[in-house]
């Protein structure tokens, strides 16, 4: 199951871990992407936290928890290669994993149909 925030994270649940990224729309409007800062493995954040920043040629722009949980595992091959996140940003260009607090708080993310309906109300 994929969800997204207002902010443009695109999470994708597996059991009580999420994965976490920037969507198409969002690299597109950064631009080329030059670097991006990860959080720490075993740091905690609220929903809504800023939890790590990517840099592009035109700006940088933050990325937010978009739920409450614990890092797990941080995306090594963007410190070696930040433009994954323009050529696979719902891919290999993967951010974060969290373990969720809980899992039910998913509900209040965005399906993509809505998420589609958002980006629409923005152009």
């Amino acid at each position: 199951m994929t969800k997204y925030t207002e902010d443009h994270e695109w999470i994708d649940v597996d059991g009580d871990i999420a994965t976490v990224g920037i969507t198409d729309y969002a690299q597109k409007a950064l631009g080329d992407v030059v670097f991006v800062e990860l959080p720490e493995t075993g740091a905690s954040f609220s929903a809504g936290d800023e939890v790590s920043v990517v840099e592009s040629v035109k700006a940088a722009s933050e990325v937010y928890a978009p739920l409450t949980g614990e890092i797990t595992e941080i995306n090594e091959a963007l410190e070696g290669d930040p433009s994954l996140v323009n050529t696979s940003p719902t891919a290999d260009g993967w951010f974060f994993k969290m373990k969720l607090a809980n899992v039910g708080d998913l509900d209040g993310l965005m399906d993509e149909e809505a998420y589609k309906a958002h980006v629409a109300g923005l152009d």
